[in-house]
């Protein structure tokens, strides 16, 4: 087990390594001032003397390179001249409001999506097994941003025509102040996400335990008398979730990278939210700061579905 991990930990700091030098060569070695890049056309002459020496580009490439990745290493992801302020400490106030909304989502639509899922498998082709499919259907075919703009206009702006508020239009309040009005503020946005995911769980789901409830192992386990939610829950449910939690693991990764659609529809002043500002903005160290972000959210969490499947599969372990 320990050899295992460590051999994840490891696969996982080569990935990061790829990533950090790719991002490296594409900003500071493709042609064109780095520091121009970095300050923007407006940067006085004395401004971008004074980036060039932090950035050391008068030094050997190697060894920009090195100073690159032990700053990155120490959480040192460079310096916003836009914003005035460090990238690291830009992306620290975002991460709040992209992980709040990203951990309820995921427990609304695990919430909404398993169960639709597994209901629609026990009972295939029946009324039950229709509604599912139904769910699932709408679900995939309402585009996120139309969700959310269908809520805000009917749970915000005709209750505020009629003179009273339902929900609040958007924006994000911390936890730490209120929990109620940070949970108010965020369930608009939990909800859009979570029924557009949650459909592709459901319908995950039910192709999963189709294929297992036909296993042989399925039939033994009735043979031997166990009752059917034993049957399901402990020999069904527990190898149909092997696919479940790859799908899981890659989804909370992406979006705590961004959930670039939700948070502009809704306001959220995100990591994702933050990305498209920079994007817009042209601000190179923050574009940077978000890529390798994303890269270490995603690197972590493939390290923990592996983790996983040796907790869920025998086979492996």
């Amino acid at each position: 087990m320990t050899r295992f991990i460590l051999q994840r930990l490891a696969f996982g700091a080569v990935v990061l390594l790829v990533l950090s030098s790719f991002v490296f060569f594409l900003f500071f070695v493709a042609p064109g001032d780095p520091a121009r890049m970095i300050a923007g056309d407006k940067a006085t002459e004395a401004q971008l003397q004074q980036i060039r020496t932090n950035l050391g580009v008068d030094r050997p490439m190697i060894e920009q390179y090195a100073t690159f990745i032990g700053r990155a290493v120490q959480g040192d992801l460079g310096y916003s001249y836009r914003n005035r302020q460090p990238v690291a400490e830009i992306i620290v106030r975002r991460i709040p409001a992209t992980l709040s909304l990203v951990i309820g989502a995921v427990v609304l639509w695990l919430a909404i999506g398993i169960p639709i899922g597994l209901m629609s498998a026990r009972h295939p082709g029946s009324l039950r097994d229709r509604l599912g499919q139904a769910f699932i259907l709408v679900g995939l075919s309402f585009p996120t941003f139309v969700l959310g703009m269908m809520s805000l206009y009917l749970l915000y702006f005709l209750p505020k025509q009629a003179g009273f508020t339902l929900f609040p239009a958007g924006g994000y309040k911390a936890f730490s102040r209120d929990p109620l009005i940070w949970a108010w503020h965020l369930a608009l946005p939990w909800t859009t996400l979570a029924l557009t995911m949650a459909a592709f769980y459901a319908r995950l789901t039910r192709g999963q335990m189709l294929d297992v409830m036909g296993e042989d192992y399925i039939r033994t386990a009735r043979a031997k008398g166990l009752s059917e939610r034993k049957v399901v829950w402990k020999h069904g449910m527990r190898a149909a979730l092997t696919p479940l939690v790859t799908q899981l693991g890659a989804d909370i990764a992406l979006l705590l990278g961004g959930a670039i659609v939700i948070e502009q529809v809704y306001g959220l002043q995100g990591v994702g939210a933050l990305a498209v500002q920079a994007v817009n903005n042209q601000d190179r160290p923050i574009i940077i700061g978000v890529v390798l972000l994303g890269g270490l959210f995603i690197v972590t969490a493939n390290i923990v579905v592996d983790l996983f499947y040796v907790l869920l599969d025998p086979r492996i372990r």
